[in-house]
């Protein structure tokens, strides 16, 4: 009897708490899409308003590179966003089938991942580093705003890269913490 009661708490208050957790991780995937959006029409805007009001060759240098990294940072929010929305349904057909099998199916895409983001904060750092150095170089117009699009956008994507880090690795912690019971 005890047994029995110990199973049914553990998979009422424990278990339960792993699929929410991971849909939870999801909809905060979805929300960094939207945040990546909202900064690639920002770009795309600035781009727009460069075009419109831009009377310097430096202002009219800036439109096509802002209107590059805005479909980059559109292409991004779409992947992110492709890759995650799915997520939830998948979250929950998952782990209705098999719960162990999701958990162990989850630490090793979070592990993955996080070797994916050691990858990614050595990336975006070089090319921002490359950017500042063709900005120190080349004086000519078009040049310093290729290299300021191109910092402006790896910085970006650091700075959501990294909030997507640490919440990888929370939910990698939460997902090793469930095995552990």
């Amino acid at each position: 009897m005890v047994v029995f009661i110990f199973r049914y708490l553990y998979y009422k208050f424990i278990v339960m708490d792993i699929l929410k957790l991971s849909t939870d991780w999801a909809k905060a995937e979805l929300f960094s899409a939207r945040i990546v959006w909202l900064f690639s029409i920002i770009v795309l805007l600035s781009a727009a308003g460069f075009a419109y009001w831009g009377k310097t060759t430096m202002a009219r240098a800036f439109v096509i590179p802002f209107v590059v990294a805005g479909v980059l940072l559109i292409a991004v929010g779409i992947g992110l966003y492709a890759a995650n929305k799915p997520r939830i349904t998948q979250f929950e057909k998952g782990y209705q089938m098999d719960a162990t099998g999701f958990v162990k199916k989850e630490i090793e895409r979070t592990t993955k991942s996080a070797g994916d983001f050691n990858l990614v904060f050595k990336i975006l750092p070089a090319i921002s580093i490359v950017a500042a150095v063709f900005l120190m170089l080349f004086s000519s117009p078009n040049w310093r705003a290729i290299s300021i699009a191109v910092i402006l956008t790896a910085v970006f994507l650091m700075a959501v890269d990294s909030n997507t880090s640490a919440r990888n690795a929370a939910y990698r912690e939460q997902l090793f913490k469930s095995t552990a019971l």
